[in-house]
């Protein structure tokens, strides 16, 4: 008999009405071959978010080696602000082209043009004579990170089965951590190396975990979406048949292939040609455009850079000077932010997108608070049992920020645009990420010579604006479909096939499914009818 709280977690996720098309049986999806298969392949496609994280955590762990300062000339201030910048700024240009690569020639394109940039970034790096060619070599992990980072999130979002989708896009940005694990005691293993090999091994090993990825990518499909979008209708239900039942074509398929050709539809006969100017047009994409915007933004400017990429300048302001207790510290808080944010990653149905930002945001400002005020003490007198002190915060700063941040920073773009627009949505929040990224890479280190602990106090007022922002205009999306989602914000300009309107619905009644549940604005559905 079927438990009744795999019913409930169903009906969270997609909403009860879908959920009955779903239907409930007592197998467990990692006893069904194709759904065990697809989620294999989504598990890979999470994987390339790992390019990030191990930049990010790489380039703490090199900063500090002795060897690799030495090799760069020992840079500070500006000058490492834009060594560690220019992997953002290689980034920056593909955002610019990532979006038509997308729409143009599917999701995976942008895929294979990520693994050619990644093979001439490691190769370039792990063998770099010379400061330049490092940073060049970052330059080109920066368009490897962006073209993944655009793609795989949506391809998971538009391939994974219906009442998995929340779950499964939102642990894309938790591989961020399993790349920062990775190069965290990858740098701690070689610290003791007397020679380049301590940070040029750490640099070959970044295309460790996209190696291992490529099987499952090769053997994903296209985005049935996509495939619909370009007319190749046969295609993409042979998608859904194939990785949604098991090769059996039953309701489920039929509806999922009636929603999104008629929703798809729907968008073309609305607004046949697209460009980031629809983003401003509407009360609904001026919404969106502002979570994508703010999301970006907030995903940075809350503190996090300052501890992601300098890390070892933090440590040192409150008296942890050593190499091994700095790169310690590093791999231990890496496993840490791994297991925080894959246990929110699977809790986003559950619990609701809206919930976890509510609670990240304030949790992350009560405890930055706190971390400001120890190193504020230590600064001023010394004592060393203080400095200790802003360890365990950093883990529960860290640890906030990864139930909501980590998750949702790429999983909640990916579900509020609809598809004509959701290439474009996701670019602008990574776009928005990538700068603000960049501003801080820049800024943090000339500010933490400068000023040292006082420059916490900064975020502590960003994260009060982090906080009203979430409240006031992050409303709740699970409970639907991803062609669903534009009831939240387009309310009856909505162009969404409703269940009850689907052919293969039959009689199914749901008196909650029209209904947006926890959301700031609790509106009445009214959908497109279909002709």
């Amino acid at each position: 008999m079927v438990q009744r709280d795999d019913v409930n977690r169903e009906e969270q996720a997609v909403g009860a009405a879908i959920a009955k098309i779903v239907g409930h049986d007592s197998v467990p999806w990692y006893k069904k071959p194709h759904l065990l298969r697809l989620n294999l392949m989504v598990v890979s496609l999470v994987m390339f978010s790992s390019a990030n994280g191990y930049d990010g955590s790489l380039m703490n762990g090199l900063q500090a080696l002795p060897q690799w300062r030495e090799f760069m000339d020992n840079p500070k201030g500006a000058w490492l602000g834009f060594i560690n910048a220019i992997q953002s700024i290689g980034g920056l240009f593909v955002y610019s082209v990532s979006a038509y690569i997308l729409q143009r020639w599917g999701r995976k394109a942008s895929i294979y043009l990520g693994y050619f940039f990644l093979v001439l970034a490691t190769t370039l790096q792990t063998a770099a004579q010379n400061p330049t060619a490092f940073i060049i070599s970052r330059a080109f992990l920066g368009m490897t990170s962006a073209l993944w980072t655009t793609s795989a999130p949506l391809l998971i979002t538009e391939i994974a089965f219906p009442t998995h989708r929340g779950t499964a896009t939102a642990l894309y940005n938790c591989g961020w951590y399993v790349g920062s694990l990775v190069a965290a005691w990858a740098t701690f293993g070689t610290r003791n190396y007397d020679n380049s090999w301590a940070w040029r091994i750490p640099s070959l090993l970044q295309a460790a975990i996209p190696v291992v990825a490529l099987p499952g990518f090769l053997l994903s499909p296209e985005s049935p979406r996509w495939l619909v979008s370009i007319d190749r209708i046969e295609e993409a239900k042979a998608v859904l048949v194939k990785h949604h039942n098991g090769g059996v074509i039953n309701d489920l398929i039929e509806f999922e292939l009636d929603e999104i050709v008629t929703t798809l539809r729907l968008e073309r006969d609305a607004q046949e040609n697209t460009s980031y100017m629809d983003m401003l047009r509407g009360r609904g994409n001026l919404h969106r455009t502002l979570i994508s915007v703010t999301l970006g933004v907030f995903a940075q400017w809350n503190g996090v850079g300052v501890v992601s990429y300098y890390l070892a300048l933090v440590l040192e302001t409150v008296g942890i000077t050593t190499v091994t207790d700095q790169t310690l510290i590093s791999g231990c808080l890496q496993i840490w932010n791994l297991i925080l944010s894959v246990s929110a990653a699977f809790s986003v149905d559950r619990f609701g997108r809206r919930k976890l930002f509510l609670t990240s945001a304030a949790g992350m400002l009560g405890s930055y608070i706190i971390i400001t005020g120890l190193s504020g003490s230590f600064a001023e007198n010394g004592v060393p049992s203080v400095g200790i002190a802003v360890i365990p915060f950093l883990f529960i700063y860290f640890g906030f920020y990864d139930i909501a941040f980590t998750p949702l920073l790429v999983s909640y773009p990916c579900e509020i645009w609809p598809y004509q627009l959701r290439a474009r949505g996701v670019t602008v929040t990574l776009f928005s990420t990538t700068v603000a990224l960049t501003t801080n890479i820049f800024v943090n280190p000339i500010a933490l010579e400068a000023i040292g602990w006082k420059y916490y106090l900064v975020f502590v007022v960003i994260l009060v604006g982090v906080c009203i922002i979430c409240y006031f205009y992050y409303p709740e999306t699970r409970g639907h479909t991803l062609e669903e989602m534009a009831v939240i914000f387009d309310r009856e300009k909505a162009h969404v096939l409703h269940p009850y309107e689907s052919k293969v619905f039959g009689t199914i009644k749901s008196a909650s499914d029209n209904h947006l549940d926890n959301a700031v604005d609790v509106v009445e559905v009214e959908t497109a009818k279909t002709s």
